[in-house]
């Protein structure tokens, strides 16, 4: 596709894996988490005015099922009949929760929206996690428009992403979780930082961290709400220093130009 000039592409931070895109006339929003709890145990750090749902997108990228990715209390204050691209294997999940506007996409499949094209590219995440859920796994999307943009959704480090690497404008790449230890399937601030290093976008923004954590965890773990991203702009100074590192806070936006 080739490329179109207009305004500048707007990213804004929501917090967690949550990204308002506006890029080529198009808005979308990325596994939507716009309330203050989740699962009763965890307590949103992030400001109140990033709770409240965005300016209606034009298609919600859901990157896979887990609690934290696909939250229907926050899909369900935005606009009915806002279409969800989602992993394949989906539908019987989302239409069991009202959901009837999908667009299902295996790894190398492709939608349109509006001017955007929404490719989907691998992740390695853990399938499943929640009943009902099946073994749905997991993707990520490169966004093309004006600009490209790779969000991770959620992922461990592999080889393939050498294949998304194809002139990249914008990474926007989970470096954390919201407890003190990671399990498998996810990035830190190093191995995000070794993520750069194949990918090559002119920008990284980390995603994934400080937004969500245990009640109680900032008392224990202060570091949870203020070190990854910081963390990761360090390592990817080290390692791939011809990126730009932008650590955004929750509600924060940043302009791609040209």
């Amino acid at each position: 596709m080739s490329r179109r000039r207009g305004l500048p592409t707007r990213l804004t931070y929501l917090g967690h894996s949550t990204v308002a895109i506006e890029a080529s006339g198009t808005r979308l929003l990325t596994d939507p988490l716009l309330r203050p709890h989740l699962l009763g145990f965890l307590r949103r750090r992030s400001p109140l005015a990033s709770h409240r749902a965005p300016q209606a997108p034009d298609a919600v990228l859901i990157s896979h099922l887990h609690y934290d990715h696909f939250d229907v209390r926050s899909l369900r204050r935005l606009p009915g009949g806002t279409p969800l691209v989602a992993p394949a294997g989906s539908r019987r999940f989302l239409e069991r929760r009202g959901f009837r506007s999908l667009i299902e996409l295996r790894e190398g499949e492709s939608a349109q929206i509006k001017d955007l094209r929404i490719a989907a590219v691998p992740a390695e995440h853990r399938r499943g996690g929640r009943p009902g859920a099946g073994q749905v796994g997991s993707l990520g999307y490169v966004i093309e428009g004006s600009d490209r943009i790779y969000f991770a959704g959620d992922t461990a480090l592999f080889d393939g992403m050498r294949e998304v690497a194809d002139r990249l404008d914008v990474a926007l790449l989970p470096v954390w979780g919201w407890g003190p230890r990671l399990g498998p399937g996810h990035l830190d601030p190093s191995t995000a930082a070794e993520a750069l290093a194949l990918l090559r976008p002119r920008v990284a923004v980390p995603i994934h961290w400080g937004t969500y954590t245990p009640i109680g965890a900032p008392r224990l773990w202060p570091w949870l709400t203020t070190d990854a991203g910081h963390r990761f702009a360090r390592e990817a100074a080290r390692r791939a220093p011809e990126v730009e590192v932008r650590v955004l806070a929750a509600g924060e936006s940043l302009f791609i130009q040209r």
